[in-house]
Order: structure tokens, then sequence, then C-alpha cells
């Protein structure tokens, strides 16, 4: 049998900012929660089993407005979270991306390393499809995590470029099912 999973990348938020809110209550900015809306509409005709999200604050607000127009909750799970990259906000972060994508082994004193988010991702991603019963299943994540993920489940030309160019809201359709993951969305 075939499941299915849209993982989402969140839309618009507030940018990182030393003095601003963390990472766990970084919003949605106004452009974000209109793209959150449009995003309810373009996926209204599923009919998903769960939502599940990282508990960050941006990703719980955009899968919010279509959650509720499917009448179901928003269940979080930590293993969807963002990329622990030990990078404060830094006006040159694009810069230690960068290297952190030409070095994905090696990770920063206390953080994790791009190839143990691929490792997370993947196993999460797994394990959520395992508990599948056949209905879509929506996630809700960052975008260092959704390429990690392609990355890890075999997307070809997934790299630093992709992560990029990704757009605000994104969504990756997954199907699970066969010897490959099939992945459709922007930039495969």
């Amino acid at each position: 049998m075939r499941s299915s999973i849209f993982l989402v990348r969140h839309a618009q938020s507030v940018p990182p900012t030393p003095d601003g809110p963390d990472e766990y209550r970084r919003p949605l900015t106004e452009t974000g929660r209109v793209q959150a809306n449009q995003l309810a509409g373009s996926l209204a005709d599923l009919d998903p089993s769960v939502v599940i999200s990282s508990p960050y604050l941006r990703a719980v607000q955009t899968l919010e407005p279509a959650a509720q127009q499917w009448n179901l909750p928003i269940y979080t799970d930590p293993r969807l979270r963002e990329w622990d990259s030990g990078i404060e906000p830094t006006p040159d972060y694009a810069c230690h991306y960068e290297q952190s994508w030409a070095h994905p082994q090696w990770a920063r004193p206390g953080a994790e390393s791009l190839h143990e988010l691929t490792e997370r991702a993947v196993h999460t991603l797994t394990d959520i499809v395992d508990g599948l019963q056949g209905r879509p299943v929506i996630i809700g994540s960052h975008g260092t995590f959704v390429a990690r993920a392609l990355i890890g489940l075999g997307c070809l030309g997934v790299g630093w470029d992709f992560q990029q160019a990704m757009p605000m809201p994104a969504v990756y359709r997954l199907e699970f099912g066969g010897p490959t993951v099939y992945a459709v969305g922007p930039g495969l």
C-alpha cells in the first residue's frame, strides 16, 4: 500500500535576531499568515489522517488554517525541529551554512551535523510512515530539515543551492510504498 506525506516548509517568519524571539517562539510575519491561509486553500481537498508539526511556532502557525478546515488538532513532534546548527543569528549566516553543506559530517561544538540531521529526518519520516493507515499525513517543518530529508530519501540534485531557492512555504509530496520514495515539489 502506498502512503503519502505532505512535507511543508513553514511560511515567511520573523527573521532571527540576537535580541528577538528564540527559535521556538519566532512567529510568522503578516505575509506569512496570508501564505498560511493560501496554503490551506491549496491543501483543502486532502483528507489527512493527522497533522504533525515541529514544535516551533512558525511551523505550527503555518499549518493552523489547514488543520482548522479539516477540524484536526496539530500534534507536535520535537524530531521535526529545525537543524541545530550552533550558528547564532548573524548577517553572514549564509557563509556558515554553505561551509556546513560542503562538509555535512562536521558539526560545531554541541551542535548537530547536517549528516546527523539527515539521519534524524529520515528516521522520523520513516517512523511516521510506519504508522500510516492509507490516508495522507501533513507534516510541518523547516527548510534545512526538508532538504536533508529529501537527500536522505534519495532525491538527486538537492543541496545548498536547492535549499536557498526553496520557497516559503513549500510543499513536497512524498509517496512511500515501493523500493524508492517518489517525491514531488518545488525544485525537484
